[in-house]
């Protein structure tokens, strides 16, 4: 009798008379996982497998547990072909391409504690862990005199001041756009403002940025609290904003804010980054279109969790993955056309694997609609540069 707890092989190519590709596997791993079943990948062929469809004539999906069946027969009933827009740009921006960068060239000279997440991605800090990467909450546990890299989400002055007292070399992955919010608070308070900072209470670009001016700064996270907070000067007001917010839902905090403060004055530019406004504007091309929309990105994303919030209000369900695996069969159901898009800090090769799995059910077209191109590069740090 065969084993119930032994792993499920969840076949990536079936091998018969001809050898069919697999590519929907992450779907039915992603299911199984999430009944509490143990998988691996790998080939199978006709005589192993205890279930097996050819869903179309180039692809096939197969397993080799009787378990397994039920799993299988749920991504069988959604299969059939399907319409896929993709959003541009999507997956990195400038900024999180950089953080990755600084922290690969810092493991050329060995291990690298990093404080925090270099980027809110979980594979991204899953594969840079695997390189060496140490990522630690607080520099505590960073040893006296070692090296470690601040996370692209930029940190309060506190936390620059506890390095220096610990002797730790720092390599600095701030955003530079992160990094022109901090120089803003200064500025402002420097004139005297009061700053109401617009962001999530929580997220560690907020907390850096509370932190420059702590006693002159306030955080506002909606339109009901723009509504009522109060300040020492209303005459002495002015704004900054966490750089991932959703642009619709920061004008109206902002609308608020001016209309009880006539003399409240803002940055030069807009603080909500460059790829959180083309992201958003990219989405809101294709949602419309789409019977459902996936977006590639991990829960601790701000500017993913916007996404999915943005389509939602649009009226197109929308969800948060981390991958193809997080993909739920019910989902499909009447999704003839999905749009699928990508979080600034989710590496583009994600969205590749999303739209492959979907293949794996049946004949897709695939359309991108790209609003903005974008061709920002941000320089790295002095001393881990290779000139």
């Amino acid at each position: 009798m065969p084993d119930p707890t032994a792993p499920v092989t969840v076949a990536d190519h079936l091998v018969g008379d001809d050898t069919l590709p697999c590519p929907a596997a992450p779907l039915i791993e992603g299911t199984l996982r999430r009944q509490g079943k143990s998988t691996r990948r790998g080939p199978l062929t006709t005589g192993q497998a205890t279930a097996w469809v050819s869903l179309s004539r180039d692809t096939a999906i197969a397993v080799d547990s009787q378990t397994a069946h039920n799993a299988l027969a749920h991504w069988i009933a959604v299969s059939g072909p399907r319409r896929i827009l993709l959003a541009a740009p999507r997956a990195f921006c400038a900024g999180v391409e950089r953080a990755i960068d600084i922290v690969d060239r810092a493991l050329e000279d060995g291990p690298v504690h990093v404080r925090k997440q270099i980027v809110h991605n979980v594979h991204v800090v899953n594969e840079l862990s695997a390189r060496g990467a140490i990522f630690v909450d607080e520099l505590d546990a960073v040893p006296d005199n070692a090296t470690v890299v601040f996370s692209a989400h930029g940190v309060a002055p506190s936390v620059r001041e506890d390095a220096g007292r610990r002797g730790l070399q720092v390599i600095d992955a701030t955003c530079p756009l992160v990094a022109k919010v901090h120089a803003e608070a200064i500025r402002f308070a420097h004139r005297g403002d009061t700053i109401l900072f617009i962001g999530h209470a929580g997220h560690e670009e907020t907390e850096g940025t509370l932190g420059e001016v702590p006693d002159r700064t306030i955080l506002v996270q909606s339109a009901a609290e723009a509504a009522t907070v109060t300040v020492p000067d209303p005459s002495r007001v002015a704004y900054l904003t966490q750089t991932t917010l959703a642009v619709d839902e920061t004008a109206e905090i902002i609308d608020v804010l001016r209309a009880r403060f006539p003399d409240l004055k803002g940055p030069g530019s807009d603080d909500i980054c460059y790829a959180t406004t083309n992201r958003q504007d990219a989405l809101l091309a294709i949602a419309a279109d789409s019977d459902l929309v996936l977006v590639v990105g991990s829960a601790n994303s701000s500017n993913s969790q916007r996404l999915v919030e943005l389509a939602n209000r649009q009226g197109t369900p929308a969800h948060l993955i981390d991958d193809a695996a997080g993909i739920r069969s019910e989902w499909l159901e009447d999704a003839h056309t999905i749009g699928i898009t990508a979080g600034a800090s989710a590496p583009p090769t994600l969205v590749d694997e999303v739209v492959a799995a979907i293949g794996g059910l049946g004949t897709i077209t695939v359309t991108e609609y790209e609003t903005a191109r974008e061709t920002i590069h941000f320089t790295l740090p002095g001393q881990i540069r290779r000139d």
